[in-house]
């Protein structure tokens, strides 16, 4: 029996996790909690914002009447700042906060993290990324030397293009000029699905079998 084994599809998402000024001394309990929840923490720094940072990082708050406040607590003290990545890490960030409000946390969601480690609705404990915008953002304001998207051609990918991309393309162009069919893209395209280097291959299930679990070994 053969079984098509497809490559994996995995999106790892990425978002940007505040640790603010008020339990900063618990950054390592809280950081063991975001490891065992399934996220990687791709890079931290601990900083403390000037109320100017503060402003511009919150710049969709400014007007509205707790701002004043918000950028006092937030550059009060040092914070610890991190990338977090897993599937749908956005979301899931979000959900083990809990409600923004810490009142409305320790009613709701007592096990969240701002139940657990929030005061009152503006000294909350901690920060996430609303939607992926948010987050490129966030995450470019404070590791501006991070590239998140478009990733420049280069190394890997340089590789890639040169060692799979481009010769396939060059072998598909030259059958293209020997065959001269009537309709060259359709011709082309049907070259392509039939000789892409990366496309699934069929093995014997107990190959399947062994490969996964010599894989489980690394």
């Amino acid at each position: 029996m053969e079984v098509l084994m497809p490559p994996p599809q995995i999106y790892v998402e990425r978002t940007l996790a505040l640790i603010k000024p008020d339990i900063v001394d618990k950054e390592e309990e809280i950081e063991d909690i975001i490891l065992k929840s399934g996220f990687t923490i791709v890079q931290r720094r601990k900083l403390r914002f000037s109320p100017e940072q503060c402003s511009n990082f919150y710049v969709e708050q400014y007007g509205k009447m707790f701002f004043p406040n918000l950028t006092a607590y937030m550059s009060s003290g040092p914070l610890v700042a991190m990338i977090l990545a897993r599937h749908n890490a956005i979301s899931y960030w979000l959900d083990l906060m809990g409600p923004f409000n810490s009142f409305k946390a320790k009613e709701t969601h007592p096990d969240s993290l701002r139940a657990i480690y929030g005061t009152d609705d503006l000294r909350n404990a901690l920060h996430g990324s609303k939607n992926f915008a948010a987050a490129e953002r966030e995450i470019r304001f404070m590791f501006p030397e991070v590239i998140i998207e478009p990733i420049p051609i280069g190394g890997a990918a340089k590789d890639y293009l040169n060692m799979y991309v481009n010769p396939t393309l060059l072998a598909g162009l030259s059958e293209l000029c020997k065959h001269k069919p009537a309709d060259p893209f359709i011709w082309l395209a049907d070259w392509l699905l039939k000789n892409n280097p990366n496309k699934p291959r069929f093995c014997h299930q107990q190959d399947t079998v062994e490969e996964s679990n010599e894989n489980k070994t690394h």
